[in-house]
Order: C-alpha cells, then structure tokens, then sequence
C-alpha cells in the first residue's frame, strides 16, 4: 500500500510542480500564459513558483512514503 501510495504522490507532485514552474516563467518571462493551471486559477507569479515548490514537496514525500520498510511478516 505504500508503494502505490508513493507512486500516486509522486506523480501528483510531478504534473503540479511542473504547471507552477511552467506558469511561472512564462509570466514572468514572456508575459502570456502557459499550460493549464492559469485556466483554474489566475494568480500573480510568485504564487506560481509556490505551486511548483508545493509539487516538489509531493515528489518528496512520495518518494520518501516508497521507501519506507514496511512491518516484517513473520514466519
């Protein structure tokens, strides 16, 4: 259970971290919106870049949750 629950925090963390750092620089550095995110929220940029740390958080702990040994069945 910790596998699957690690794999599917992982990926969360990865699709949202990746839209906070994409709506980031795209305001910031081109001045137009980039992927979805700004369809669901309209945020200034520096909100953006708290999005893709929070994403980098899910990865974290995803990654952390997966490798964490589970209790030893006994024989």
């Amino acid at each position: 259970m910790r596998t699957t629950i690690g794999y599917t925090l992982e990926s969360i963390g990865y699709v949202v971290g990746a839209q906070g750092l994409v709506s980031f620089a795209s305001q910031t550095f081109f001045g137009t919106e980039w992927g979805w995110l700004h369809k669901v929220v309209d945020l200034p940029s520096a909100a953006y870049l708290g999005i893709a740390v929070a994403g980098l958080a899910l990865v974290v702990t995803g990654v952390k949750t997966r490798k964490t040994p589970g209790p030893h069945p006994t024989a």
